[in-house]
Formats: C-alpha cells, sequence, structure tokens
C-alpha cells in the first residue's frame, strides 16, 4: 500500500510540472506552430534510429558490466533482460521500477549471483550519471556556453562543473583499496538494510578494479551513448517546426536534461530543464525560440522512447510467466528482492540487519 500511494505521489508530482509547462506556454507559438506547421517525418525516423543506437550501446555496456562480475549471460539475453528494464523504466504504475527488475531477472537466472547482478546494475547506473556531467562539461567548456547570460544557463553550467569535479574526486576515492577494503568499508557494510548494497557496490569497485579494459570501454560507450542522445535531440528539432539551434548547443541541452534522470520522477525534471535551457539560447538567427519549444522537444522525445519501448513489449510478452513471477516475489517480500534461498557461498547477517545475503567482508587493508 505504501509503495503504491509513492508512485501515486510521483505521478502526481510529474503530471503537476507538466501542466504548469503547458499553462505557461498556452497561447504561445511553439504549439500552434507543431499543430499547423508541416513536420519532417524522415528527420523524426533518424531521431528514432539515433535514440534507438544510445539505448542499444547502454545495454552492450551493461552487458560487458555483467560479464566482468563473472555471471556468465550471453548478450540475447543481457538485451532481453535490458529492454524489458527500459519498458519498465517507462511504465511508473508499476510496483518495481526497471533497473531493479533487471537486477532480480538477472539474479533469478544465476541464483547463486544477487550480490553480483545488483552491482552490475548500480555501477552501469553510476558510470551513465557521472559520464552525462563530463559530456555537458566539455560541450559547455567547447562551445562558450557557461559566458551565455540567463539564469538557467548559469545554474546548469555550475551543476555541471560541481558535478563534473567531485564525481571525479569521488570515483578517484573508491577505487583507492584502502577505502573499499579496509575497517572503515567494513563497518559501513554492517549498517542496517544499506550496509548489504553497500557491500555489493565495493565488491564490485574490487572486481572492476582489476578489470580496467572493461572500465575503459564501459566510459567510450557511454560517450557514444549522449552523443547518440545529443544527435537525436537535434534530429527531432529539425523534424519539429520552428527554427532550432546547431547541434553543438544540443550536446549541452541535451546531457544536463537527461541528468534530472537521477531524481526519482518518471516525468517532469527532463521537459522542465529542457524548456528553461532552451528559451534562453539564442537561436542561429538572433531570436529565440518561443516559450514551450523546448516542452515540444521534449514531449517528442518521450514519444520516441515509448516506440523504443515496444521491443520491450515483445520481449515482455515473451517472457510474460518468468515477469509476473518476479513482480509477485517482489511484491510480496520488497525489502528483499534480491535474495535467494541460503548458499554455502553465501552468509546471512545477523537478525538484527537486513536478510540480504552477502559475501564475507573482505580483510583489513594492511
Amino acid at each position: 500500500m505504501k509503495r503504491h500511494l509513492i508512485t501515486l505521489v510521483k505521478l502526481a508530482i510529474s503530471v503537476a510540472i507538466v501542466v504548469y509547462l503547458v499553462m505557461q506556454a498556452k497561447g504561445d507559438a511553439a504549439f500552434s506552430n507543431l499543430r499547423d506547421q508541416p513536420k519532417h517525418w524522415g528527420m523524426l525516423a533518424a531521431a528514432w534510429l539515433a535514440c534507438t543506437g544510445a539505448v542499444l550501446l547502454t545495454l552492450i555496456r551493461w552487458h560487458f558490466l555483467v560479464r566482468a562480475v563473472g555471471i556468465p549471460s550471453p548478450f540475447r539475453n543481457t538485451l532481453r533482460i535490458g529492454f524489458v528494464g527500459y519498458l519498465f523504466n517507462l511504465a511508473p504504475m508499476g510496483i518495481v521500477g526497471g533497473d531493479v527488475l533487471k537486477a532480480v531477472m538477472l539474479a533469478r537466472e544465476y541464483r547463486q549471483e544477487p550480490v553480483k547482478s545488483l552491482a552490475s546494475v548500480v555501477i552501469d547506473r553510476l558510470i551513465g550519471l557521472y559520464l552525462v556531467f563530463v559530456v555537458a562539461t566539455v560541450a559547455i567548456l567547447a562551445t562558450g556556453f557557461w559566458r551565455l547570460p540567463g539564469e538557467a544557463i548559469e545554474i546548469g553550467c555550475q551543476v555541471a562543473f560541481w558535478a563534473t569535479g567531485l564525481g571525479a574526486l569521488a570515483w578517484v576515492l573508491v577505487f583507492i583499496p584502502a577505502l573499499t577494503e579496509g575497517r572503515l568499508a567494513q563497518a559501513a557494510c554492517r549498517w542496517p538494510k544499506v550496509g548489504p548494497v553497500l557491500e555489493s557496490v565495493l565488491e564490485a569497485v574490487r572486481t572492476y578494479r582489476r578489470r580496467p579494459g572493461v572500465l575503459a570501454l564501459a566510459v567510450v560507450l557511454t560517450l557514444g551513448v549522449h552523443s547518440f542522445f545529443a544527435i537525436g535531440l537535434f534530429l527531432i528539432s529539425c523534424g519539429l517546426p520552428g527554427e532550432h539551434h546547431l547541434m553543438s548547443t544540443d550536446f549541452v541541452l541535451m546531457p544536463l536534461s537527461a541528468a534530472t534522470g537521477a531524481i526519482p520522477l518518471p516525468l517532469g525534471p527532463f521537459e522542465f530543464v529542457l524548456d528553461a535551457l532552451y528559451t534562453q539560447v539564442a537561436l542561429p538567427s538572433g531570436a529565440f525560440a518561443p516559450v514551450g519549444q523546448g516542452l515540444v522537444l521534449a514531449l517528442g522525445y518521450r514519444i520516441i522512447t515509448i516506440l523504443i519501448a515496444v521491443i520491450g513489449m515483445v520481449y515482455y510478452f515473451s517472457s510474460r510467466q518468468e515477469i509476473s513471477e518476479v513482480l509477485q516475489d517482489a511484491a510480496e517480500q520488497p525489502s528483499e528482492p534480491l535474495a535467494p534461498p541460503p548458499s554455502p557461498t553465501l552468509k546471512m547477517n545477523p537478525p538484527h540487519h537486513s536478510p540480504i545475503p552477502v559475501h564475507e567482508p573482505a580483510p583489513p587493508a594492511p
């Protein structure tokens, strides 16, 4: 009941944000142009291809991260689970989010690898989130975007710079052995509820630290992901009515807007940021886009993501029985969706901790 209530609150906030943006743009030229002016369907189809390519690269990245922690999942299986997870990320009415569903499905197929499956999803998300700020920062510096006037532009640039700097520091720290294997890390892994998840992340960090080639490949793939999404936004703007920004500008606007994916709302933050930024940057002609033009592009992007999710629907209907069991297990035991029956290689926490099994803690660093 509590989880359903939280989902309803998230939906209400998302709808409120979008309604607010629509009301702000009501009577302006953006929506009337969308209704009355011709669309370039070839450009929109190319935008779908670019965004689909970006999603495929994210699944390829996750596949290599899964294999790096020792889970022998073939690519076709990773692709199937990944597209189902993508579908559920776009379905806010569900109890289980797409990332959790991916970890649970992978854990069910490899029942002795629950910690590793969760860790692969977490690391995959962290790499994607950090690199989105890196791409934005590089584009901001390369285009001189930070010199432009506008409060939203100033805030966006500051967020990108700070997130890139602090994120780099965090990545350096977590890859220092003394911090991930010492007494402090062991103590943190014994915290109730948070400890088992932290242990899974640290275990993944220790594994990936021994596989620098996989991490380098993940970085390269992630740069491709964000590049394809920026190109997709540019193609959407070319396909819809109205003057549009240069592609170099979209390499700033898209990552800054996509970074809002860290906010646990199914809709709203992405639209809000893109709409705020799009109208504050001068177009090539020197004019400014009408209020609501960024919202129109954001909604066009959302439609494309729904069309991509059709692939996930195909996989969903082919694995409906398995997914129904996963959802039922998660609904009945929401606090421990990744916990399989105890095995000799796993250890249960003491009774006062979360019952999620974790690996034996690593010995203190010398």
